[in-house]
């Protein structure tokens, strides 16, 4: 008998342990978390199908409020109405196990939000998903308000600058890393504006989720999918269609956050990480050009105000080629095109700009990005009192991802409730003998 079916007839109070000097607060311990999700599916990474299909097992122990599409460049909420459609089809087994809710109760809280990055103000207008958000806010309930963010901070950016009231009430958990790349507007929006939030920006901690921990046999992260998620109900068929089979679902660790560990004391341990308080938020503004010379921490925000120059024409354009983006310039009106880029890896960038402005038109640039010194997490950020981070510290590291090893140490549990709960998609919950 493999080591994962001799966990799953362990009892299930064992199954569900973690260990730890302080209270479980998880879901899974009987304590009802309110949730929003906003995702960026359908956009450039198919892993949030795979984490959506997950999310909605849990829905019985979670109180799901809002399903939200969140930019990038598509209307993704179709999408999640696709994922609600294979839940549909194993509902009925699913609520013969536990309190699950109606697919159309999840079909009426899903919206959409906005389908294009925001500009440099980090706002784009009020959508039905950010609308939502501030709605769900400000019911009449003493709980707070869990935000799962993962893909872009527009929404949460959004639902904040409309109802500022609010801000009290959220719980912000973002999967940043590469969504943080693609949308540094809304983030330094929220950073200038909104410091107290109360927001854990795990930037590299949810690599855990898909790399490190005991990946021999059955925990491959594709075996596992073809010998305990293939053919599981209508989810776990939907599951394994995405991404060749292969586990990604790097938005989860913020369900499981949820679930197994204590929500309110990030810095305790848990399924979906341990994270320490920031430091000041890396953001370094030029007005130049940067060479090899200029340092940034990597997940830091690089801005760039370049003037235009005396044959600026009188509608600036331009763009900041860098990588695999092309980032928009935004002219200021005070003769500069401002850009924001966000590095992902530490390793040196080159950039170069293109424009209708002779002045800037084809001038390159370089930026060295860096891992942070561990030290920082001695000396929280009293700007920032609410925002958490990945812990940089070399023992909690995955190879260069920083507090990835704060989710991979739990892979075998994790991995072990959700095999378990994709059983109740597939067949209905066992008769009680008559009494």
């Amino acid at each position: 008998m493999n080591s994962l079916r001799r966990f799953l007839l362990l009892p299930l109070a064992l199954l569900l342990a973690v260990p730890s000097a302080q209270a479980d607060r998880g879901a899974l311990a009987g304590h009802r978390h309110r949730v929003i999700v906003t995702s960026d599916i359908g956009g450039t990474d198919p892993d949030d199908y795979q984490s959506m299909a997950h999310v909605l097992l849990y829905a019985d122990v979670l109180e799901i409020e809002g399903l939200i599409s969140s930019p990038f460049e598509r209307a993704g909420k179709d999408k999640i109405l696709e994922v609600i459609d294979a839940y549909e089809k194993d509902f009925a087994n699913l609520r013969s196990w536990s309190g699950y809710p109606e697919p159309d109760a999840l079909r009426a809280m899903t919206k959409q939000g906005g389908i294009h990055p925001a500009p440099y103000s980090g706002l784009r207008g009020t959508s039905e998903g950010s609308g939502w958000i501030v709605r769900c806010a400000r019911r009449n309930d003493p709980r707070p308000l869990h935000v799962l963010v993962w893909g872009a901070l527009e929404e949460v950016a959004q639902a904040l600058h409309d109802a500022p009231d609010i801000l009290p009430k959220l719980r912000v958990y973002y999967i940043g890393g590469p969504n943080k790349k693609w949308g540094p507007d809304a983030y330094q929006y929220l950073a200038d504006n909104f410091p107290s939030l109360w927001i854990i920006e795990a930037n590299s901690t949810y690599r855990g989720y898909f790399t490190g921990g005991n990946q021999a046999g059955d925990w491959g992260n594709a075996e596992f999918v073809k010998r305990h998620i293939a053919g599981r109900g209508a989810l776990g068929t939907y599951f394994a269609e995405h991404l060749g089979g292969v586990i990604k679902m790097g938005d989860t660790p913020s369900v499981n956050w949820l679930l197994r560990g204590n929500p309110g004391e990030p810095a305790w341990p848990g399924w979906g990480g341990r994270f320490v308080r920031a430091w000041d938020r890396p953001h370094a503004r030029f007005d130049r050009l940067t060479t090899a010379e200029d340092r940034l921490e990597v997940f830091g925000i690089l801005e760039l105000v370049l003037p235009l120059g005396p044959d600026a024409p009188a509608n600036p354009e331009g763009r900041m080629i860098v990588t695999n983006q092309s980032l928009i310039g935004h002219p200021d009106g005070q003769g500069n095109l401002r850009f924001r880029f966000c590095p992902r890896d530490p390793k040196v960038f080159a950039y170069e700009i293109r424009s209708n402005a002779p002045g800037l038109d084809g001038r390159k640039g370089v930026i060295t990005a860096h891992l942070p010194d561990p030290a920082l997490a001695l000396v929280p950020s009293a700007r920032f009192p609410n925002w958490w981070t990945d812990d940089p510290s070399p023992h909690a590291a995955q190879d260069v991802h920083h507090g990835a090893r704060t989710v991979s140490q739990w892979r075998e549990q994790f991995l072990h409730d959700f095999a378990a709960r994709l059983e109740r998609c597939r067949v209905p919950a066992p008769s009680l003998p008559a009494p």
